[in-house]
């Protein structure tokens, strides 16, 4: 195997406590880490959590060097696995991927067999990272949505942060389903995209979050799609409508909650909390199957830009900056 190009995340400085410098350079096979299967990356993605593992204040990365990236798709060169051959395209998002593990910003990537997904039929490798770990979020919280009863014809349904990865996304899958869809973001310069992808509506940050929010309040969305947390999770609950659900996935806007059972006992609202990272391998199966039929977007064009893998540390303080729009996708 020859040797490959990979963003490496290190510490500057001679004693190696400096600021961290991701950097594109030459590894060989020799420095991935185990696993029982090599792939050959096709494409990765840049997320919130890649550009943390970027930053020396971070709370990402524990060892360096390191490789970030949690996500990839690509083809199996090598296994140990009896689930997969050479030549298998499989997906990777989660577990420890571009975490505590190498991630997707290298040509080559060595993962445990029990991390890797099948590409589904429909679904192609770059279409896969075009959704990534913000994608199958998205589908998670939308697919919630649905499992407690927030159907089409039961009303509006909001999503917050909606210009970001989990929030574009999931207003593109709730439009391909039928819902009328409220998209709130505190970025007004977004609201065309976002009516392209299928909002119906358009709230700024100032418009959704009041000033006093009121234990219950007017009731107004059938469900939510939640991208932010904190102050923005609060001051919604007391305004879905009587069963309804919120799928709270974010944390951008914080991670206090406050908030009392008033909703929960009066009017029967459901938080369900989503979690992408650790969920059980046939759940995970079943949704990206889900990404390849019926939740893919109509407009995936509208999700996402690509760049090479040269590019990427250039992208990662704009994305810590807040100024990042939908979805980068990593040629390799």
């Amino acid at each position: 195997m020859q040797p490959f190009q990979a963003i490496v995340v290190d510490r500057a400085g001679d004693n190696g406590n400096g600021d961290v410098e991701p950097r594109i350079r030459t590894l060989e096979a020799a420095d991935l880490p185990e696993g029982e299967l090599l792939v050959r990356v096709s494409y990765s993605s840049v997320n919130y959590k890649d550009a943390l593992a970027c930053s020396a204040n971070g709370n990402i990365v524990k060892t360096y060097p390191f490789v970030p990236g949690i996500d990839l798709a690509g083809v199996v060169e090598q296994s140990e696995s009896p689930r997969f051959k050479p030549g298998d395209e499989v997906i990777v998002t989660g577990y420890g991927l571009g975490v505590s593990h190498f991630g997707g910003w290298s040509e080559y990537a060595r993962i445990p067999a029990d991390w890797a997904v099948p590409l589904p039929e429909g679904l192609s490798a770059k279409e896969a990272m075009m959704l990534g770990t913000a994608g199958f979020t998205a589908a998670l919280s939308v697919v919630a949505l649905e499992e407690s009863g927030v159907l089409p014809n039961s009303g509006l349904v909001l999503v917050t942060g909606a210009s970001g990865g989990v929030g574009s996304a999931a207003v593109a899958m709730l439009a391909r389903l039928g819902y009328e869809t409220v998209a709130s973001t505190g970025k007004p310069d977004e609201a065309e995209r976002l009516r392209e992808l299928g909002a119906r509506h358009i709230l700024t940050r100032e418009e959704l979050v009041p000033a006093e929010t009121k234990p219950l309040d007017k009731q107004l969305w059938a469900g939510a799609v939640d991208c932010v947390g904190g102050r923005t999770l609060s001051s919604i609950l007391p305004r879905i409508r009587y069963s309804g659900a919120v799928a709270a996935s974010g944390l951008t806007g914080g991670t206090a909650l406050s908030a009392t059972v008033l909703p929960f006992i009066l009017r029967g609202v459901r938080l369900i909390g989503i979690d992408s990272v650790f969920i059980p391998m046939a759940r995970r199966t079943d949704i990206w199957r889900q990404l390849a039929g019926r939740l893919k977007p109509d407009k995936p064009d509208a999700l996402f830009r690509e760049i090479p893998l040269g590019r990427v540390p250039e992208i990662v303080q704009p994305m810590l900056n807040g100024e990042s729009r939908g979805r980068i996708v990593v040629k390799l």
